[in-house]
């Protein structure tokens, strides 16, 4: 007969089915990254632009009444596409503007795009990093 002997732990999550492993052999997990709300906001403006000129959906009204949210907020949020591209590739990019983009609210970017010139935007958005980093 043969025996085995192993230090054995059992893990449980939330949401994860229990799993044995032995000890001393969990692999290390990543520290998951907390993305800035507004760069969510922005991918999810690109999204919500792309389903109505793909045609998937009619129009910002339909967008509001399936996500329900008001027509009001809805115009929030697709107004992030109205900022000039390198904004919106800034605001993408989480590595580099991370810590100054969750100190700003969401109020400011609603500002900022409201600028019709997109030079007035590069102006307002350097200013608004400059703010935000002290």
């Amino acid at each position: 007969m043969l025996t085995a002997k192993h230090k054995l732990e059992f893990k449980t999550g939330k949401r994860s089915a229990k799993t044995i492993v032995e000890a001393g052999t969990q692999p290390e997990q990543p520290t998951p990254v907390r993305l800035p709300r507004i760069t969510k906001m922005m991918a999810l403006a690109i999204r919500l632009d792309h389903l109505i000129k793909s045609g998937q959906v009619s129009d910002q009204a339909e967008l509001a009444r399936v996500g329900h949210v008001s027509r009001a907020r809805l115009t929030q949020i697709m107004d992030l596409n109205l900022l000039a591209p390198e904004i919106q590739e800034q605001i993408l990019t989480v590595d580099e503007y991370k810590e100054k983009l969750i100190k700003v609210p969401e109020r400011e970017f609603r500002l900022l795009a409201s600028a019709l010139n997109w030079k007035e935007q590069r102006i307002r958005w350097s200013d608004l990093l400059h703010v935000a980093q002290k």
